[in-house]
């Protein structure tokens, strides 16, 4: 079969041929009809990732038709379309991730192949208002914040719900999800252009965070956050606190613009604010994102599609985060 395969450190992407998967009892074969990329597949490139081998196929995300199973058992999946749930070894407890988890696309080979071996356990039907491209652009992003808003952030309907530098496939997510629960969606953003279309999809306002005054901004705007969902921190991290109502949560995964700057405590317990981390999510959470993503049809939002073959172009992409929205390969 033909992957996108990467060979070493500071190599680009080559899309080669390569042995097709061998399967074992539980594990299915996906051919693949679309993958997305997310930010781990970017940081993996350029050799900033936990855990890097060589040669690796990347991709967590991926939609495809299941055309072989290791199983009997598992025979009523040949023929179906599937999306894939990248979080393997999740564990018993659903508070936090076992110390056996992993993500599709690292250690495993990925979803940027013709074909994909994956455990059968963690398929799950497509989405039947989708495409492929854009049921592909589902998996990591749309179970990350998933989770924390609502599994982490218990964000219900009303609450108002900021999400700090919309634009990625997290940041257009998060919207799309606390939108379709009720929520009022207020977002930060560098460009005005990526502002504007967040409040296109629905969000209520939003602020450039490069003006000084982003924050009093914001306050003026809504008054105060029941949620924040934060996947950059960085010195701007700061001024969240401020901005939650009494009882508020901040949800934090990533770290894009550095670590948490000093706080003042003070503020946190005399508010009964609380600060939340979170990563991926369970196989509940997993299930609960798609009855969400079906009932209130949400539609993707893919910021270009490129051939399988163009890998390296849509990595190079994410570099400068200049995407709104999904980055899709079309196997």
């Amino acid at each position: 079969m033909k992957a996108i395969v990467l060979e070493g450190p500071d190599k680009p992407l080559v899309f080669k041929e390569v042995d097709k998967p061998t399967l074992a009892p539980g594990e299915a074969l996906v051919q693949i009809k679309a993958a997305a990329l997310n930010r781990r597949d970017y940081w993996i490139t350029v050799g900033k990732y936990a855990g890097i081998k060589y040669p690796t196929i990347l991709g967590s995300d991926g939609a495809g038709v299941v055309v072989e199973v290791g199983d009997k058992a598992d025979r009523h999946w040949i023929g179906q379309e599937v999306i894939i749930n990248p979080g393997y070894g999740w564990g018993e407890n659903d508070n936090f991730q076992s110390d056996d988890f992993k993500i599709l696309g690292l250690p495993a080979d990925g979803t940027f192949a013709e074909y994909v071996k994956v455990q059968a356990r963690h398929l799950h039907h497509k989405p039947a208002h989708l495409d492929w491209e854009h049921a592909a652009a589902i998996p990591l992003a749309a179970l990350t914040t998933y989770r924390a808003l609502f599994t982490k952030g218990k964000a219900k309907k009303g609450d108002k719900v900021l999400i700090t530098g919309v634009g990625g496939g997290t940041g257009v997510f998060a919207l799309q999800l606390a939108k379709a629960a009720g929520c009022h969606v207020f977002v930060t953003s560098g460009s005005g252009d990526k502002i504007e279309r967040a409040r296109q999809l629905g969000a209520s306002a939003g602020v450039n965070y490069k003006a000084q005054d982003w924050a009093e901004q914001l306050l003026q705007l809504a008054g105060g956050f029941d949620v924040i969902i934060d996947s950059a921190l960085g010195d701007g991290f700061a001024k969240l606190p401020d901005l939650c109502n009494p009882g508020g949560r901040i949800v934090i995964f990533g770290g894009t613009a550095g670590n948490i700057p000093p706080l003042n405590g003070r503020k946190i317990f005399w508010r009964q604010l609380q600060i939340i981390g979170t990563m991926m999510g369970s196989p509940d959470d997993f299930k609960a994102m798609l009855e969400l993503v079906n009932k209130h049809k949400i539609i993707p939002v893919i910021d270009e599609v490129f051939p399988l073959a163009n890998a390296d172009k849509a990595v190079k992409k994410m570099e400068n985060s200049s995407q709104f929205g999904k980055i899709v390969l079309r196997a």
